[in-house]
């Protein structure tokens, strides 16, 4: 089960018509395909996406992206809320799961794996799957080792010697230490492995507290812990990739600075997160967009089409415009004497002759007219747009941009 209900408030203008594991991502990717690429590699192949907060385009995503073989018992369903419990939407990871148990007791499976869809990371499932059958564990939680500095931004689990958890910690000033690693804390991944029956009984009685938050972190976790469950952590940082040398990149892009980090990763030369690793490929739907076309070389007029140092998807034409360090969704084109630097461009976005676009998110179908300046002026920027702490400007969907100068004659 995959928990793809958030409302994503800190991604700002990017989650305003859209889920957040909808958010486009890398290019041609959407978040959600992420952790279903985890799944499928693993050869997980029985997943249900709960579905919640303007759903619409993740819905469709997957109905027309990942379409998996029946005949093979394979599918991968959304199920959105559907108040079968009561007269309320999902009020937390747990309640979501809980309001949807039918799913559960109809399949009948022995464990239920339940991860978060808004983070990015490379995991053979596999693995935590076999830490969990060794440990005899109730419940396994993955966490990922970060500096305990950092550590404060974080759930952090609280481990004895043989990774058993034995206390939750939410954000607090002095995160315990891993045993053994006095420098750094485990901070969860929201991403579990329960056994069936456990999960089942600790969810119903979830339900009659009303004091509960009904969250799997803050609530039946520790309820598991204080019961006297097996609940132990697994390291994401032992998990071992196909073709991957080292595997330590985890993301929560939870915030426009997060998630601009997180795409701008990509471009570098040696990029952490690796999307092309031919053995454990990012999947998502196919397009009949054709290759991207790069065009003008007049180098006497600084009249160049030309891309550094970034991603390019199919459909875009590069029309003697200039990119660096960019990501470039499907369908955009750039024309002449433009410059698009350190920027994340979504599908069909057009962008004029003369015009400057600096550390900016432009959201999907705008126009950029001739000689518009964004980035440039952050005090103007925020007179009109978002811009983030980290000065990331945000361009909404289908915004109207109004024009700038541009050379006499052109």
């Amino acid at each position: 089960m995959i928990l793809a209900g958030g409302e994503g408030r800190r991604l700002g203008p990017l989650t305003l018509d859209r889920a957040k594991p909808a958010v486009p991502f890398g290019g041609r990717y959407r978040i959600i395909d992420v952790v279903l690429s985890n799944f499928v590699n693993s050869g997980l192949t029985r997943i249900k996406v709960l579905t919640q907060y303007k759903s619409a385009s993740l819905e469709e995503h997957i109905a027309r992206a990942w379409r998996l073989s029946p005949i093979l018992d394979s599918f991968i369903e959304t199920i959105p809320a559907q108040q079968r419990t009561g007269k309320s939407w999902f009020k937390g990871s747990a309640d979501a799961v809980f309001q949807c148990q039918h799913v559960i007791t109809d399949e009948d499976p022995e464990l239920v794996i339940i991860f978060g869809g808004d983070h990015i990371y490379k995991m053979e499932v596999g693995q935590m799957l076999e830490a969990h059958a060794q440990q005899r564990a109730d419940v396994t939680v993955a966490a990922v080792p970060v500096p305990l500095a950092e550590a404060r931004e974080f759930g952090v689990l609280e481990v004895d010697e043989s990774f058993r958890i034995i206390a939750f910690h939410e954000k607090v000033a002095n995160p315990p230490h891993i045993p053994g690693r006095p420098d750094y804390a485990l901070a969860s991944m929201g991403n579990y492995i329960f056994k069936t029956d456990a999960l089942l009984e600790r969810l119903a009685e979830d339900a009659t507290l009303e004091g509960s938050r009904h969250d799997f972190g803050r609530d039946i976790l520790p309820m598991m812990v204080a019961r006297g469950d097996r609940v132990f952590c697994y390291d994401f940082q032992t998990n071992e990739v196909p073709g991957e040398t080292a595997n330590s990149y985890w993301r929560d892009i939870g915030t426009v600075d997060a998630y601009f980090a997180a795409n701008m990763d990509l471009v570098r030369v040696m990029p952490e997160f690796n999307l092309y690793n031919r053995r454990w490929p990012m999947r998502t739907g196919i397009t009949h967009d054709p290759p991207a076309k790069f065009v003008f070389r007049d180098e006497a007029n600084f009249r160049i089409g030309t891309a550094t140092e970034s991603i390019v998807s199919l459909g875009v034409i590069i029309s003697g415009g200039q990119i660096h360090r960019s990501v470039l969704g499907s369908r955009c084109r750039i024309n002449s004497f433009s410059e698009v630097d350190e920027s994340i461009l979504l599908e069909n976005v057009t962008v004029g002759r003369h015009a400057k676009i600096r550390r900016a998110i432009i959201d999907k179908d705008v126009e950029v007219p001739a000689g518009a300046q964004i980035g440039i002026d952050l005090e103007r920027d925020r007179e009109r747009w978002y811009v983030s702490e980290g000065g990331v400007v945000v361009i909404p969907k289908r915004a109207k941009i109004e024009p700038g100068p541009v050379p006499a004659g052109d």
